[in-house]
């Protein structure tokens, strides 16, 4: 486990009301109504050790444009400025969190809170916890420098991906049959990956990165231009490009990833995937179109984890 709790996590959807009634009738988790950052009382729904906390896109108490999406992540402090400073974390005390600088972070939007009392905590049927935060990031390595070396969160793991592509070609004769031969694989995208893990889930660093021989990939940052692929490396860059670094996605782990996709797919709201399908970790993901939840980006994650993890 790591050493930071998570307090909650912040989603910023379109119509609350209406999201909320999917996480409590399609996700099956309990609703508390608790006031959070000196404001008014916003649904919030125990995810593992963490907490889901819903706000309109325009709420005053988050940073940043008004805009749909996971807005900011919130680990538990008793003493949030003291403990900042402890960190040597720039920002501003507000309403009794500390607002970490998000220059200093790379572009995610950080805070240290109180911890959440009183939550029920049971797992439910669809969703046993969080699996993972994805975080479109521009340089992986300086997120390892300030979660992994300065808050001593720990690494789970790193990965490489990319995508290939693969022409084949034939020659076919009247008199000598066909011949298949394949040409060398092209790399034509890819992302570098850290997991990095907070309390009982991971932060998912995705910084895209250019394979290609021409391009002389030493590991440095890509930078926030946009991705020229179909893939992954795409939409990371494309969102960097418009946003900035930041929280992207949320991943929510379910035992049965077939079974939580048919519920939204039941319940009329929009599956970008019907099945599961193979991702990282050895994993099957399957993504809920933005639109089912206020604009928030989600995928289920059904995994089994390592030997002693």
């Amino acid at each position: 486990m790591s050493a930071m709790a998570t307090a909650y996590l912040a989603l910023a959807c379109e119509d609350v009301a209406r999201v909320a009634g999917v996480f409590q009738d399609t996700l099956a988790l309990p609703r508390h109504d608790l006031a959070i950052a000196g404001g008014p009382e916003a649904p919030v729904f125990p995810a593992g050790e963490a907490a889901l906390a819903l706000f309109e896109t325009d709420d005053p108490r988050l940073d940043g444009p008004a805009v749909p999406g996971v807005r900011h992540l919130a680990f538990t402090s008793r003493a949030p400025a003291r403990d900042a400073e402890a960190l040597g974390l720039a920002g501003a005390a507000v309403d009794g969190e500390f607002r970490v600088d998000p220059a200093t972070t790379g572009g995610l939007r950080l805070r240290l809170a109180p911890a959440l009392e009183g939550l029920d905590r049971t797992p439910g049927p669809v969703v046993q916890r969080i699996d993972h935060v994805g975080v479109a990031c521009a340089d992986n390595r300086a997120a390892q420098a300030l979660f992994v070396a300065r808050m001593s969160c720990p690494l789970e793991s790193t990965q490489t991906d990319m995508e290939v592509s693969m022409a084949v070609e034939s020659f076919t004769s009247d008199s000598y049959g066909v011949v298949y031969h394949n040409r060398p694989p092209v790399p034509v995208g890819g992302l570098r990956v850290s997991f990095v893990t907070v309390g009982d889930f991971e932060l998912e660093f995705l910084q895209p990165f250019d394979p290609t021989p021409e391009a002389g990939d030493s590991g440095e940052p890509l930078g926030a231009g946009p991705g020229t692929t179909r893939g992954d490396r795409g939409a990371i860059g494309r969102y960097i490009a418009r946003r900035g670094p930041g929280l992207h996605h949320l991943a929510l782990k379910t035992p049965d990833i077939a079974a939580a996709l048919t519920r939204f797919a039941r319940a009329g709201l929009r599956v970008i995937d019907r099945a599961g399908r193979p991702g990282s970790r050895r994993a099957l993901i399957g993504f809920v179109h933005p639109s089912a939840l206020g604009g928030v980006l989600l995928h289920f994650v059904q995994r089994t984890p390592l030997p002693g993890r």
